[in-house]
């Protein structure tokens, strides 16, 4: 990491809750292409100045976690069309003050079916109706499945996203299940008030055939512990933040790191 100057450029994430594994990721490949760039995590107290200082000192990229992918839409100036197109945002470019909004996310969810070759005649439930559910019911759609249900104590929230991409909506789990479970809410996220809990049921993890979490710390959520356990196919979080925040990375820099760099990062970012 070269000594803080005042030539170097800055990235920040902004999230609820922060982690190391933007910074670890980030940065490592910063040192990896002898670039004089730095990026740190932020927890903002208020979104709108957080945004007003990314656009007033000049910093050339910021990464946006739950809770804040919808809310800062009204503060970017350019919608790209990855974010355009599902309303939801994780990542912001500043040329010159020109905030541009992007979203990676669903490159990431995208990336991960196909690479796992998921059956797009499988049944799909997806808990949340947050930005990044949105990422995932619009990758699961352009993917071809057609099963998917929203799964989403807000009515509003869960049956409008639901409707949007012609999918169903229903307010609880009860006794349903699906072959693919993914989870879109922070439940087993660490730090958070259900870190320890399930973000599905024990009996819809055992009739699933893959399970998909897309919280990345831990890596080993609860829900990915219990799929592990019985024998499922598991996606994890920690995947999603790898293949997300590369494109950040390319979006930021306009460089696209070697496989064997990104490895290194991504094992960098494990060993925390």
């Amino acid at each position: 990491m070269p000594i803080l100057n005042k030539d170097m450029t800055l990235c920040i994430s902004l999230s609820a809750r922060p982690s190391n594994n933007g910074t670890r990721f980030h940065n490592h490949l910063y040192e990896q292409l002898d670039l004089n760039w730095i990026y740190k995590a932020f927890a903002p107290t208020d979104l709108a100045q957080a945004i007003a200082g990314v656009r007033g000192l000049g910093i050339r990229g910021c990464a946006v976690s739950m809770p804040y992918k919808e809310d800062v839409i009204a503060l970017v100036d350019v919608m790209d069309p990855s974010a355009k197109a599902i309303d939801s945002v994780n990542t912001i470019v500043n040329d010159g003050g020109r905030l541009t909004a992007y979203n990676t996310d669903y490159t990431a969810i995208e990336q991960l079916l196909q690479r796992n070759a998921v059956p797009t005649d499988s049944s799909v439930l997806v808990r949340g109706s947050g930005g990044m559910a949105k990422a995932t019911v619009a990758a699961l759609r352009d993917a071809g499945f057609k099963d998917v249900t929203v799964v989403a104590r807000n009515e509003a929230n869960g049956r409008g996203l639901a409707d949007l991409y012609g999918f169903a909506w229903r307010a609880e789990l009860g006794s349903q299940t699906a072959d693919m479970l993914i989870n879109v809410t922070p439940v087993g996220m660490a730090g958070g008030p259900e870190a320890e809990a399930l973000s599905f049921p024990q009996e819809a993890i055992d009739a699933a055939a893959v399970v998909f979490d897309v919280v990345a710390l831990p890596a080993e959520t609860p829900l990915i512990k219990a799929g592990r356990a019985a024998g499922k196919t598991v996606i994890t979080g920690a995947e999603v933040a790898t293949i997300q925040a590369l494109e950040q990375f390319v979006l930021y820099t306009g460089i696209r790191p070697t496989d064997g760099q990104v490895r290194a990062a991504e094992e960098f970012m494990r060993a925390q």
